[in-house]
Formats: structure tokens, C-alpha cells, sequence
């Protein structure tokens, strides 16, 4: 568990340290480029969901995320010696959660910093704590695909066979 701890609190610092750097270097709605065609930093506000979505709704997103940073780590405890991709990725979602709490509740209008831009494609500009919550979803996604065989248990092909041949018996 102190490891999870450890990288909640990490994803967290990196998150609100990067907006702190943006806040500190842009003004809202400057941009420059980092890697030519590849990535700029260009500083905007959201009230909405991750990469800007739903705009306005902060209420809600306060809520849901309030309900996912008291939530989850339930979760996380209770299956604390599960395998380390399960541990992993939940602790990458409740440090993303928690990175853009802080701005709903604590930044000026309620609103989150972000200034990721993807400059070779058409994309909503995003922050860390948003990729925390996606590559920690995404990597929650192989685990229990992949990985975790209660969910998707595989087929027992002797007992397959068996069905097969009974039912071969039967015509």
C-alpha cells in the first residue's frame, strides 16, 4: 500500500507542479512551441472534463470525482496484493482524480490549467493529471482483459470437447 501511496502522491506533485509552471511562464492563451509539429504548451482554462469535455459542468465533475478520490482507494486497498498493473493503474486514476480536484476546488473560478497540445493533430489541449487518468484506464483495461481471468475467464477446452462429443452422441 505504501507503494500506491507513494505513486498517488507523485502523480499528484508532477501534475500540480507542471500547471504551476505553466500559470508561472503563459498567460492564458499564450502558446509555444516545445517540439516542433509535435507539441506545443499553450495555456487554457477548462471548467469540463478531462481534454475539456463538457464544459460547465463542474458541479457534476466535483461529484463524480469526490465520489472517485473517496472511492477508489477503497478499492485500492481492499485488493491491495492483486498484480502490480491493477495497483498501478488505479493509483495513476486517483492521482489524476486528485490533481484536477485541487484546481475544481482551489483555482480561480473553479477552473482546471491545462496546456498540452498535440500541434500534428486537431485535439483537445490537455494536462498531466489527464494522462494519468487515461493511461491508468487504458492500463485497468489490459489488466482486466488480459490479465485478470475471474472477469474473462479462459474457456476450459476439455469441458468444450465434452459438450462437442455429447452432442455428436446425441444426433
Amino acid at each position: 500500500m505504501i507503494l500506491w501511496t507513494i505513486i498517488i502522491a507523485l502523480t499528484v506533485i508532477l501534475d500540480q507542479v507542471t500547471k504551476l509552471i505553466t500559470i508561472a511562464c503563459l498567460d492564458v492563451g499564450e502558446s509555444v512551441v516545445f517540439i516542433p509539429y509535435i507539441i506545443n504548451f499553450t495555456h487554457i482554462k477548462n471548467d469540463g472534463a478531462a481534454f475539456g469535455m463538457l464544459d460547465n459542468a463542474r458541479w457534476i465533475f466535483l461529484v463524480i470525482s469526490a465520489a472517485a478520490i473517496i472511492g477508489l482507494p477503497f478499492l485500492l486497498y481492499k485488493y491491495r496484493k492483486v498484480h502490480f498493473l491493477f495497483g498501478f493503474s488505479l493509483s495513476l486514476i486517483i492521482g489524476g482524480a486528485i490533481g484536477n480536484m485541487i484546481d475544481r476546488l482551489f483555482a480561480e473560478g473553479g477552473l482546471v490549467t491545462d496546456f498540452i497540445e498535440l500541434a500534428f493533430m486537431d485535439f483537445a489541449i490537455f494536462n498531466v493529471a489527464d494522462i494519468f487518468v487515461c493511461v491508468g484506464a487504458a492500463l485497468m483495461f489490459i489488466y482486466l482483459a488480459f490479465l485478470d481471468k475471474t472477469i474473462f475467464p479462459p474457456e476450459d477446452k476439455s469441458k468444450k470437447a465434452g459438450k462437442a462429443k455429447n452432442e455428436d452422441d446425441a444426433k
